[in-house]
């Protein structure tokens, strides 16, 4: 299993990470000769200043919950929680109503330190009041599914007992025989908000980070459509590393989204195929309740899931998941057996 720094870098997707103007001034040729992260640091001076990229996490020996904010190359952070009158849990940071702005100008004063390799890392939200899925949302997913585009979107919910870190185990329970995987982008709400006109949903947006929804398709599908049951089983919503905030995200209706399980690339999509967009999902749903800060509402996974390939592949004890997002990091979650 990686350490927490390795999976906080901006740095996915060799060829997305770096514009093509800087790449053609640079030469392709430096990209077959140098690391990576030294020609993005060319690229941004400011690669390794803390950004509001923000992360929970617990200290090596210490029991108290910290929140920082991150560097693009996930070496650097600063602790907000220890210097500042932030407060240490995410849901209450975002209620806290933070100027990104003044925030990102005043870290010139903040103390920065070394991402620490013997941290833990938290899950970006522990308690929301709302993990809200949507259902195949993927115009690809669809397509090797073989049915038809619906008229609107399906809804399915997820609870917080479910929720576990960007570097925790996935348990295989033995009460499900079939359980895969999808990796999503998430969205985290920022403000309080009920029926919402689509053209201004994103003014709600927080930021976003990566999920796995981890399903036992035989308790959706097989065993009389349990959904909720086959979603909700404990553990099966790994998040993080972190949370970055819209500011840092100019099109998360752009971004790429891949699954590796055990190095076998099993998922590689792009959020500019989902169905229905991130602004009109908020839309949707604050019509018929509301959203808070923290909630959470994960926008589908691209083809490539395991129930659907063939022949179909489900997880196992020690199987390794590595799920990695644009500009948002990159998670790694071992399937274990819950008695070992």
């Amino acid at each position: 299993m990686k350490a927490a720094a390795s999976l906080l870098r901006n740095i996915g997707f060799p060829g997305l990470t770096t514009k093509a103007a800087q790449l053609e001034r640079l030469g392709w040729a430096k990209l077959q000769t140098q690391p990576l992260e030294a020609i993005i640091s060319s690229c941004y001076s400011d690669y390794y200043l803390p950004k509001c990229r923000f992360m929970q996490y617990i200290r090596s020996g210490d029991t108290t919950k910290q929140l920082a904010m991150v560097s693009e190359n996930g070496a650097k952070m600063i602790e907000l929680s220890s210097i500042t009158c932030a407060a240490p849990d995410m849901v209450k940071f975002i209620e806290q109503r933070y100027c990104m702005d003044s925030l990102l100008e005043n870290t010139q004063y903040m103390e920065v330190k070394d991402v620490q390799q013997s941290i833990r890392l938290l899950p970006p939200v522990e308690s929301p009041g709302k993990i809200i899925g949507v259902g195949s949302n993927y115009y690809d997913s669809y397509k090797e599914r073989h049915e038809s585009i619906p008229g609107e979107p399906e809804f399915f919910v997820k609870f917080g007992t479910s929720i576990t870190g960007a570097l925790d185990n996935i348990r295989a329970h033995p009460i499900a025989k079939r359980i895969d995987y999808g990796c999503e982008l998430a969205v985290v709400i920022g403000k309080k908000c009920r029926h919402v006109p689509q053209n201004t949903a994103m003014n709600y947006v927080f930021g976003y980070m990566i999920a796995q929804d981890i399903t036992a398709r035989d308790w959706k599908v097989l065993l009389g459509g349990q959904t909720m049951l086959g979603k909700s089983l404990d553990t099966f919503c790994p998040l993080g590393p972190i949370i970055v905030h819209k500011c840092h995200v100019p099109d998360p209706n752009n971004l790429w989204i891949k699954t590796c399980v055990n190095g076998e690339e099993r998922q590689y999509g792009n959020t500019r195929n989902m169905i229905f967009k991130i602004d009109y999902l908020i839309h949707r749903l604050s019509q018929f309740m509301t959203l808070c800060p923290g909630d959470i509402i994960l926008t589908g996974t691209p083809a490539g899931v395991g129930a659907y390939r063939k022949p179909s592949t489900f997880l196992k004890p020690g199987d390794i998941i590595e799920s990695e997002i644009q500009h948002l990091g990159k998670m790694e979650n071992k399937v274990v057996n819950p008695f070992a």
